[in-house]
């Protein structure tokens, strides 16, 4: 019996363990992936402390995983896809093609959408299983330890950007400079924009700068940070990577008209914006979710075209737990990925 390794928690909220599984056979429509590494993010939280409904255990997250198709299922060689090949599986682990929301071709929001590490055992793992139609092809100039990261939080901020109001040479603002953040203020200068990035206190401003921003706003200061996004004519749309509602309400008086908030910085608690705030200037709030597999490919391309990277910092799975705990410390940086070489 041929075996590989997992770090799976047995119980909410509990620890990560290190355990051996028997290799499992992809079946009809699905691929196994040779994990090469797998980000960690905020996200996969929600499941190991079992917030989100349906959640089962022991549980295996990881839903930034890069590696290379292992073997293939019935129909699997149909898509295009081969042994070898590599990969990338992110937020979006597959779609059931059939609600409403599938039936308009808008799959990541998905009536029943399978993201991995909660309807299927995810990438903190020597090996994974998943569908044919989660897979994103790497190029072959992006690491695995980087490729993992762009199929989560580098496709949200990307598509986050391309969708949204702004067109290149519009002032656009990226709240956060952190996991998400950092990627966002790189891919914004890259499409064009004016970019500004907001953080707090001045001695982000370097960083900032290295980045490739072109301002720098400091929210701690004592101008309001939607009076100096105004100062500069007005955010035609603002990334809101952070995770405060009070952060992300602060912004809204920074657009200009017809201006566009996108969240993407996942927080329960509310915003605090009147609706007089959006009238007047035509303003919008959207939320944002990831992207599709063809999403997650545009963004690896993108990102090689450019030269941008993630910055992360690597452990091996059997440090699953350590680099768990410093995700949640908020001390890494940017992003955690664990490896399986």
């Amino acid at each position: 019996m041929s075996a590989y390794t997992v770090a799976q928690v047995a119980t909410a909220g509990g620890p990560f363990e290190i355990v051996e599984r028997e290799v499992p056979e992809p079946g009809a429509g699905q691929v196994r992936i040779a994990v090469e590494a797998c980000g960690i993010c905020h996200s996969d939280a929600f499941f190991v402390d079992a917030v989100m409904p349906g959640v089962r255990f022991p549980l295996v997250p990881g839903h930034e995983v890069a590696g290379r198709v292992d073997a293939l299922g019935d129909g699997a060689a149909e898509y295009g896809w081969q042994p070898g090949d590599r990969v990338a599986v992110g937020w979006f682990g597959g779609s059931c093609g059939h609600c409403t929301a599938c039936r308009q071709g808008d799959f990541v929001v998905c009536e029943t959408l399978k993201v991995p590490g909660w309807a299927y055992d995810g990438g903190f793992a020597e090996r994974m299983i998943a569908p044919v139609d989660a897979l994103a092809r790497i190029p072959e100039s992006l690491a695995a330890a980087d490729a993992g990261p762009m199929a989560c939080a580098g496709v949200t901020v990307f598509n986050g950007l391309r969708r949204s109001a702004a067109r290149p040479g519009d002032l656009v603002a990226v709240l956060g400079i952190g996991g998400l953040g950092h990627l966002g203020v790189q891919y914004a200068v890259a499409m064009g924009f004016e970019t500004v990035a907001i953080a707090r206190g001045a001695g982000k401003a370097r960083f900032a700068e290295q980045l490739g921003a072109h301002h720098y706003v400091d929210s701690t200061a004592d101008t309001p940070v939607g009076e100096a996004l105004q100062a500069l004519g007005g955010a035609k749309a603002v990334l809101a990577t952070a995770g405060s509602s009070e952060a992300i309400s602060a912004t809204v008086d920074g657009l200009t008209h017809r201006g566009e908030l996108v969240a993407i910085g996942a927080t329960p608690d509310p915003l605090g914006i009147s609706p007089l705030q959006l009238i007047t200037g035509g303003r919008v709030v959207r939320g944002h979710p990831s992207g599709t597999a063809q999403d997650v490919e545009d963004t690896m391309a993108f990102s090689a075209l450019h030269g941008i990277r993630p910055m992360t910092e690597v452990a091996p799975l059997a440090e699953a737990d350590e680099a768990y705990r410093r995700m949640l410390s908020g001390s890494a940086r940017f992003r955690m990925v664990l490896t399986t070489g």
